[in-house]
């Protein structure tokens, strides 16, 4: 890999956790995904990630971009898929308008969902060997937990451990966009990364 693509990852991380932080001293409503504003703040499907509803969500996102970060550095994943992971993070929120029923939106769970998801989908595909491996088993244990969670099942759901209402939606949507974008990027060519 290019020095370009640890950088554009680490780059993109950084920008969600800077997000993540400036959006403290703003109102929630004014940043947070509603679907009922898609059409008329079509913003918001960037914003989203600048609204966290307690101090817990906020330092576990944090924690997640330093780590989905290090995850696609030491991955050694080219720009074309940290491309992929920015174009994942709107479609991730517009995902959400698939359960109307989640009237508002905030947080990193679903793009770094994204963001896993492409890496673990970049190493499978680029990669070989023991990494191959490595990503394969990322996929599967991200699937698995997507999966326990029921996202299918009531919008927001309560979980031990947690002081907010968790939506594992936005982790499946953020899963599924991770690996669309990805294996769009990756169908092409290979460029310079």
């Amino acid at each position: 890999m290019s020095a370009s693509g640890a950088r554009a990852w680490a780059a993109l991380a950084a920008l969600l956790a800077l997000a993540a932080l400036a959006g403290l001293p703003v109102d929630h409503h004014t940043l947070d995904w509603q679907p009922g504003l898609a059409g008329m703040q079509p913003w918001r499907a960037f914003s989203a990630v600048a609204v966290h509803y307690s101090g817990l969500h906020l330092a576990a996102n944090l924690a997640g971009a330093l780590l989905v970060g290090a995850l696609g550095v030491v991955a050694e994943l080219p720009v074309r898929v940290a491309a992929a992971w920015f174009v994942a993070w709107p479609l991730t929120q517009l995902g959400l308008l698939l359960r109307p029923d989640l009237l508002h939106y905030g947080g990193l769970s679903g793009v770094l969902h994204a963001g896993i998801a492409a890496a673990a989908l970049g190493l499978i595909v680029q990669a070989r060997g023991r990494r191959r491996a490595i990503g394969a088993a990322i996929l599967v244990v991200l699937c698995a937990k997507v999966l326990s969670e029921s996202p299918w099942g009531p919008v927001l759901q309560t979980r031990s451990g947690w002081d907010i209402a968790v939506a594992p939606f936005a982790h499946a949507t953020g899963l599924v966009s991770g690996l669309v974008c990805a294996g769009i990027v990756l169908c092409f060519p290979r460029v310079h990364d």
